[in-house]
């Protein structure tokens, strides 16, 4: 049996079996969203063998396979589910074992939750089976890991084509020219960092992920307060998004700006005051190199491999792209110093700074990644907890842009000129 006809008689078993799970569930009186029971669930290990079990509320659909390492991201057992609340479980409840380096888990796109499971060596998916007691309608979901060779761990890898993973077919391009700034209100796009099954960074019970949700939703407040500006958010809630597909939101809805925005930590110079990010091919040091691999993580650590890259001829139009648009950030990214340092408030000691990510590559769009400060700080870890001082960040990062639109519309018209 080909390795293909493997992967699909295997995903559509699992699936049929989390379908039946479900409709079992349902009849049950039971709710759409199944919960984990922490104390019934356990990750065990037996010689060379690692078995995960769950408990759940329900039923629910679900598939299960294993990626490959790419780069600093360790081979890794994917579980996407449909759907799991995941209050009150924290991965150190279902115990240690040896060949497992770590787990996540959360949401990872609307509707679908996933679990992530870092392998210490090649483990060979051997068994996946859902079991529903049929008084209760709970579930048991119950995977078996074997060690296997490279080899083998290789040949089974992968994420299996499933329709229910597929994106909508691609809409219709507005070719409409995009307003110039400054001709109606300027369409700004906030790109909260993280979200879903990646957290971010984590401090004293602070999430990146929930800070920037929170401030994000403060900072569009005070933008659409002011009448000149149209806000756009690439997430409203607990969810995972790709890099691309940040981007791609971007697009959509014609942004003229794109920010990034994140409060990461680094223990690196005890980094702290907030610093605008552009994006470069190599970092300007290293405490940018290292937030740009943290960044571009993100999708690798989700489960989610999107190491593709621009065919040659697309790359050489962005490129051409980005020499308009790259000077246009770079002036964007000064304004916003000016902004905050206006207001006073903390900025690192080098406030731009550049680096790959991934986030910034919209060709056509002016964009940067802002660290609003540094959960690492003390300093601005207390300031990023105060409603009170995230409004008047949200107030400097208006102004900031307010002056951008000035100096930007007064330079596109001599450039026409």
């Amino acid at each position: 049996m080909s390795r293909l006809v493997r992967v699909i008689a295997a995903v559509a078993l699992l699936w049929g079996m989390g379908l039946a799970a479900a409709v079992q569930a349902q009849s049950a009186g039971f709710s759409a969203l199944a919960r984990v029971d922490p104390a019934q669930s356990r990750l065990a290990q037996a010689g060379d063998s690692v078995t995960l079990e769950l408990e759940l509320s329900q039923g629910v659909p679900y598939r299960a396979y294993t990626l490959e390492a790419a780069g600093a991201v360790p081979r890794r057992l994917v579980l996407d589910f449909r759907e799991v609340d995941w209050q009150g479980l924290t991965p150190d409840a279902l115990g240690q074992v040896a060949d497992v380096a770590g787990l996540r888990f959360g949401a990872v796109r609307p509707g679908w939750s996933r679990m992530v499971v870092d392998l210490t060596r090649p483990m060979i998916l051997d068994q996946a089976g859902l079991r529903v007691d049929p008084v209760t309608g709970a579930a048991l979901l119950r995977v078996v890991l074997r060690a296997g060779s490279d080899a083998e761990f290789a040949a089974q890898s992968g994420a299996p084509h499933d329709p229910a993973f597929d994106l909508p077919a691609p809409a219709p391009v507005d070719r409409t020219a995009r307003p110039r700034v400054g001709e109606g209100p300027l369409i700004v796009v906030l790109d909260p960092g993280h979200g879903g099954i990646d957290p971010g960074a984590e401090r004293d019970g602070l999430t990146e992920k929930d800070m920037m949700l929170t401030f994000a939703r403060e900072l569009q407040e005070v933008l659409l307060r002011d009448g000149n500006f149209e806000v756009v958010l690439t997430r409203t809630d607990d969810s995972f998004v790709s890099l691309d597909r940040r981007v791609a939101i971007a697009h959509s809805a014609g942004g003229q700006v794109f920010i990034s925005l994140h409060a990461d930590a680094l223990s690196e110079g005890q980094a702290h005051g907030a610093t605008v990010h552009l994006l470069a091919d190599s970092a300007s040091d290293a405490a940018s190199a290292t937030l740009a691999e943290r960044h571009d993580r993100d999708d690798l650590l989700a489960g989610i491999d999107l190491t593709g890259q621009d065919d040659q001829v697309a790359g050489i139009l962005m490129d051409l792209a980005r020499q308009e648009t790259q000077p246009r950030a770079e002036r964007l990214a000064q304004a916003l110093v000016a902004g905050i340092r206006g207001a006073e408030l903390p900025l690192n000691s080098r406030p731009v700074r550049h680096a790959a990510f991934s986030v910034l590559k919209a060709a056509d769009i002016p964009s940067i990644l802002l660290e609003v400060g540094f959960l690492s700080s003390p300093r601005d870890l207390k300031n990023l907890r105060d409603p009170e001082w995230r409004l008047h960040m949200a107030e400097a990062i208006r102004e900031g842009l307010t002056l951008w639109v000035a100096e930007d519309a007064i330079l596109s018209d001599l450039v026409r000129q």
